[in-house]
């Protein structure tokens, strides 16, 4: 890569004289070309300098940059899965069946009231949780999102309350939910915000509750960082550190089967808390 660099930062370092001493031409489609590319390279030293970055940003620079991202990405179900839209029914039906192990677990959680965290437009709200569920509230900070996770929902009596926060901001009510879902949201929170935030659930489930967590994991023992959206995949072993430190453990746990081929791998684990 470095020295396609050096090779396009040539090019376009040439004296573009025009004819009058002093004065170049505008920026050529060649110097646009290597302007693109620096962004790119930045790019790739944010994500293999990411834990050391992110550290050097306040919270509330971590969290906009997050948000600006989002900000940018269509309302619909590419936008929310990256492009790929095609392992949705998949995703839900792995979804679905990981769901009916845990009403088989004694004691088994209630399934009067989930909360869907990082909801995005409510596509598992939608597809998956209020076939289960007679109220699912929703966890969105993205005001975009929310406004089409309600129209996706109008026809449905399961929607509860659309909450327009951050998971770092969401203090959710005492003893109100059954299961708290969180899917493929979790990689934009910092490990201590993370903790936080289980603490904060574990409060917030009923009687036998459960925290269900989906998500990307590494397949290595390195956190990765995504410069784009401003998220982390962890691996596994860490994600499950941090839910012990939340006073969590682990009831069920599986691999999502049947995603293609160069996905991270996803997991899914119900979380109850040490004390229940």
């Amino acid at each position: 890569m470095s020295e396609e660099i050096l090779e396009k930062s040539s090019d376009t370092n040439e004296n573009q004289d025009d004819g009058t001493t002093g004065n170049k031409r505008p920026l050529s489609t060649s110097s646009q070309e290597f302007f693109e590319i620096l962004d790119d390279v930045k790019q790739i030293a944010l994500q293999q300098n990411g834990a050391t970055y992110t550290k050097s940003l306040s919270d509330e620079q971590y969290y906009n940059n997050a948000k600006k991202y989002w900000n940018s990405i269509d309302p619909n179900d590419d936008g929310m899965l990256g492009g790929f839209a095609s392992i949705s029914y998949c995703d839900v039906q792995g979804s679905s069946q990981f769901l009916q192990q845990i009403f088989r677990t004694k004691p088994s959680p209630g399934r009067t009231y989930a909360c869907d965290c990082g909801a995005g437009i409510g596509r598992v709200s939608k597809n998956l949780l209020i076939n289960f569920f007679d109220k699912v509230d929703l966890v969105e900070q993205d005001p975009r999102f929310c406004e089409q996770a309600r129209e996706n929902l109008s026809q449905t009596e399961n929607l509860g309350e659309v909450f327009n926060k951050g998971l770092q901001e969401f203090e959710p009510e005492t003893e109100k939910y059954d299961v708290v879902w969180c899917q493929w949201v979790l990689g934009h929170l910092k490990d201590d915000h993370l903790v936080y935030f289980f603490r904060r659930c574990v409060k917030s489930l009923k009687k036998n509750g459960m925290i269900v967590i989906k998500e990307n994991v590494t397949s290595t023992d390195k956190v990765e960082f995504d410069a784009k959206d401003f998220s982390v995949t962890r691996p596994l072993a860490l994600l499950k550190k941090l839910t012990q430190e939340a006073g969590l453990r682990i009831i069920r746990e599986t691999r999502q089967k049947n995603f293609p081929k160069g996905l991270f791998p996803v997991y899914i684990l119900a979380l109850r808390p040490v004390v229940n």
